[in-house]
C-alpha cells in the first residue's frame, strides 16, 4: 500500500509540475501579445523565447515569434521560426497561416518562385482565403516580370557583346589595312634603293667601257702614230 501510495504522489507532482509550467508558458504568450499589440516588439520577443524554453514545441509561442521578428525585420530568424512551426503544427487554419507569412517573407525578398509554393501550401490548408489568393495571383505577375527582365537583360547583354565583337573585328581589319597602305611606300623605297643601285652599278659600267674606250682609242692612235713615223714617204 505505501509503494502504491508513492507512485501516486509522484504522478500527482508530475501533473502539479506540468500544470504550472503550461500556466507559465500561457502568462508569457499572453504578456508577449500585450507587448506585440503595443508594438514593443523587443519585449514581446523576449517573452515568447520565454515561453519556448518551457515548452520548446508550442507552435503558437514560435508563430508569435516570427511575426515579431517580421516586424523587426529579422526575416531570415522569422523564417526559422515559421519553419519550425509548420513541422509541429497539426490544425490546418494554423499551418495556412503559417505558410501565408512565409509567403510574405520569401514575396518581399523577392524569391517569387518560393513565394508562390508558400502560398499554394497555405492554400491547401485553407483553400478559402481570398487575401492568400490575391498573394499568390500578385507573385506570380511578379515571377513573370522578372523573368521577362531577366530574358530581356540577357539579350542587351548578348546584344553588347556581339557590338563588341563586331567592334574588335572591324579595329582588327582596320589595322590590317593601314598595314597594308604603310607597306607600298616602303616597298617603294626599296624599288628606290634598288633602281639607285642599278644606276650606279650602270654608271660604273658605262665608266669602266668609257675607260676601256679610251684605252683602245689611245692605242690605236699609238699604232697609227708608229705607223706613220715608220712609214717611208
Amino acid at each position: 500500500m505505501s509503494y502504491q501510495k508513492y507512485i501516486g504522489l509522484f504522478f500527482l507532482l508530475i501533473a502539479a509540475t506540468t500544470v504550472h509550467a503550461q500556466k507559465a508558458e500561457r502568462d508569457l504568450i499572453r504578456k508577449g501579445n500585450r507587448m506585440y499589440n503595443d508594438s514593443v516588439y523587443e519585449n514581446a520577443e523576449v517573452n515568447y523565447r520565454k515561453a519556448l524554453e518551457i515548452n520548446p514545441k508550442s507552435t503558437v509561442a514560435m508563430y508569435n515569434l516570427a511575426n515579431t521578428l517580421m516586424q523587426q525585420n529579422k526575416l531570415q530568424e522569422a523564417m526559422e521560426q515559421f519553419a519550425g512551426a509548420a513541422k509541429v503544427e497539426k490544425e490546418k487554419p494554423n499551418l495556412a497561416q503559417i505558410y501565408h507569412n512565409m509567403g510574405v517573407i520569401f514575396q518581399s525578398q523577392k524569391d517569387y518562385a518560393k513565394a508562390i509554393e508558400a502560398y499554394k501550401e497555405s492554400l491547401r490548408n485553407n483553400p478559402k482565403d481570398d487575401e492568400t489568393r490575391y498573394n499568390l495571383a500578385l507573385a506570380q505577375k511578379l515571377l513573370k516580370d522578372q523573368q521577362q527582365d531577366q530574358q530581356n537583360q540577357d539579350n542587351q547583354q548578348n546584344q553588347q557583346k556581339q557590338e563588341e565583337k563586331q567592334d574588335q573585328q572591324q579595329n582588327q581589319q582596320q589595322n590590317q589595312n593601314n598595314d597594308q597602305q604603310q607597306e607600298p611606300p616602303q616597298q617603294q623605297k626599296q624599288d628606290n634603293q634598288m633602281s639607285k643601285e642599278n644606276a650606279e652599278q650602270l654608271l660604273n659600267s658605262v665608266m669602266q667601257d668609257e675607260k676601256d674606250v679610251q684605252d683602245k682609242v689611245k692605242k690605236q692612235q699609238q699604232v697609227i702614230k708608229g705607223n706613220r713615223l715608220e712609214k717611208d714617204w
